[in-house]
């Protein structure tokens, strides 16, 4: 681990399509072009050797770094604090908006503050995952690294032009850059790296600079301002929406699970996974958080996203359904998992997967969380057209049909499918929603085989899905597996809160599943999911354990719960995938899930203690 550095010591920049993660010393060391699923430019973060990076660090090597959002943006300040002077990196990304493009900049000023301070500047970039090899072209203006197939990052200086003396520029054998960099207090420069840049390399006045840097933080604010959370826990709920924000592909309104791939859920394990992908799932959530938080129009964009989705692959009777798990941004299905097998991985977690084969797994729940969120959609204004309801129609028959199978679950498990309870219950909301739209709207519909399969679902639920020994719903059928995926059970409302059954399930699961607050998925040895190793606790699931506790009447657990667990994010309010037993983060970071999550817990347990 000492040679790479902990996954939570990184901040998010993005421009809408796009995202870089930046360390606490300075580092980019993951940056994709043209978008979230296009193949690196950094990765160092997956290969410190092979993977390539972008530095800005003093050359002191005895400096203290801390690292802030400016206030209300998503510019990203990092400091370096010596006994002769303190600095600081400005990194940003000019929003780039919905038109698609291949150029995309990342903006990195240096500034001195007090005294004076050297830096050292090294651009190593490392194309498609490291895989192309690039030719270094410097001119008097700046640089261009030009790839074996033509992708180019283009380095243009942030400066007057009388202060080329600042600089000394050197090229090594690997053509990589490198520059030193001295400034006194008051003094500011820097570069700004773009990919398919429109031109030759440029130098960037200051003025230039500064109308980018303002126009930016104009961007972002006035995004931020329609927020209509006034709660208890106003920071972290708006840091959360921002970096929602920053992982959503503005085009097609779809958000990314992560803006990364192949970050371990266990150091040294094969629980490696690429998030870089648009699921149905996690995006569905996103139209409770950002509704939740007054965000129509992202709202709005996703539902058109998701109604392309269902229309596309209406009627289909192929055996995953006709709905994919997963997408790319754009709406594309291609995902095929493949390993890079000249990286070594996160701390030598290998392998390292990009694409990802879960894609055309069989999830029945994800019906119903599309449903849900459409339903939801609804009641806020945001209404679905004739085209969306007959293609409703068609996935809603198929769903009639085979509801009543096993599946791979939630958790894309690869250990074969099963009667996942979850997916039973998320089923039933499929049909419960549906009725409630089409006899709202007055729509066509199938009710009576509706009400029938939804009936049908409930009565197999609570025979099947409750364990007696346990005194809990469980993970699937014929079990005594627990399952926080359940938390949610009471949330789409098929069972109330105050309901004894479900009040036992939480007892149970803060017994078998709750670690000092902390929540599991599953327990993988009583329930093998196909792969080796085991993991840590898992952030959404702990966020819903809030949702579900404030909910069933038990508000002061909830808040210890909560704010313990905002103890648990990164310096700038992020959180990865999971929590290890050291309070590390674990696994692809950071995470759209989680954050929904946050979220969607700060809005319930906000509104119940405002009611007591």
């Amino acid at each position: 681990m000492d040679d790479y550095p902990l996954i939570e010591n990184h901040g998010l920049l993005g421009d809408l399509q796009t995202a870089a993660l930046v360390t606490t010393d300075g580092t980019v060391d993951w940056f994709c072009s043209p978008r979230f699923d296009s193949p690196s430019v950094f990765g160092a973060l997956l290969d410190k050797d092979k993977g390539g990076h972008c530095t800005v660090r003093p050359l002191h090597t005895t400096h203290a770094t801390k690292q802030l959002y400016l206030p209300d943006t998503a510019i990203l300040v990092t400091r370096f604090m010596t006994e002769a002077g303190a600095g600081e990196v400005l990194d940003f990304m000019p929003v780039t908006g919905t038109t698609v493009t291949a150029g995309h900049r990342l903006v990195r000023m240096v500034r001195c503050v007090r005294g004076s301070m050297t830096f050292e500047i090294e651009i190593a970039p490392r194309f498609d995952y490291g895989r192309k090899a690039h030719q270094l072209h410097v001119t008097e203006h700046g640089a261009v690294f030009a790839s074996d197939d033509g992708v180019e990052l283009t380095v243009h200086p942030i400066r007057e032009p009388e202060d080329g003396r600042l600089v000394d520029a050197l090229t090594d054998q690997h053509d990589d850059l490198h520059f030193s960099l001295t400034l006194q207090a008051g003094q500011q420069r820097g570069l700004v790296l773009a990919s398919a840049a429109d031109g030759p390399p440029r130098e960037i006045s200051l003025a230039e600079y500064q109308q980018l840097f303002d126009d930016t933080v104009v961007f972002w604010r006035s995004w931020l301002g329609q927020s209509r959370y006034s709660g208890r826990w106003r920071e972290a709920v708006e840091r959360s929406a921002v970096t929602l924000k920053l992982m959503t592909y503005a085009p097609s309104g779809a958000l990314v699970a992560a803006p990364t791939a192949a970050l371990p859920e266990q150091l040294g394990g094969e629980r490696n996974w690429d998030y870089r992908f648009t699921w149905i799932r996690d995006a569905s959530f996103s139209v409770y958080a950002l509704l939740g938080l007054g965000f129509t129009e992202e709202a709005q964009a996703f539902i058109g996203w998701l109604g392309d989705r269902v229309h596309e692959r209406a009627g289909s009777d192929e055996d995953s359904g006709p709905l994919n798990v997963m997408y790319k941004v754009d709406g594309s299905s291609d995902l095929e998992e493949q390993i890079l097998d000249h990286w070594e991985g996160y701390a030598r977690s290998a392998p390292v997967r990009i694409g990802n084969g879960a894609a055309t797994q069989l999830q029945l729940d994800i019906y119903g969380e599309a449903l849900d969120s459409i339903y939801f959609a609804h009641r806020h204004g945001i209404q679905l057209g004739h085209r969306g309801w007959t293609s409703l129609l068609t996935n809603l028959d198929w769903l009639a049909d085979h509801w009543d199978q096993a599946g791979e679950g939630l958790w894309e498990t690869r250990g074969g499918r099963k009667n996942f309870t979850y997916g039973r219950v998320m089923s039933w909301v499929a049909f419960d929603r549906a009725l409630r739209l089409a006899e709202s709207n007055g729509r066509p519909a199938a009710a009576t085989r509706w009400h029938s399969a939804r009936d049908e679902i409930y009565e197999q639920v609570m025979a099947k899905g409750w364990s007696q020994g346990c005194q809990a719903f469980v993970q699937h059928y014929g079990s005594d597996v627990l399952d926080s995926s359940l938390l949610r059970m009471s949330t789409v409302g098929f069972i109330t809160p105050d309901d004894p059954m479900w009040h036992s399930t939480l007892d149970a699961m803060e017994e078998k599943l709750v670690s000092d607050s902390l929540v599991y998925r599953y327990n993988p040895e009583a329930s093998p999911d196909g792969l080796r190793g085991s993991e840590g606790t898992f952030s959404l699931c702990t966020f819903m354990y809030v949702d579900a506790l404030a909910r069933a009447g038990r508000p002061d657990k909830a808040r210890l719960v909560f704010e313990k667990m905002l103890g648990y994010a990164n310096h700038l309010g992020l959180y990865s995938e999971e929590i290890d037993l050291t309070g590390r983060q674990l696994g692809n970071f950071p995470q759209a899930f989680t954050h929904l999550a946050l979220i969607d817990a700060a809005i319930t347990l906000n509104a119940t203690l405002d009611r007591r």
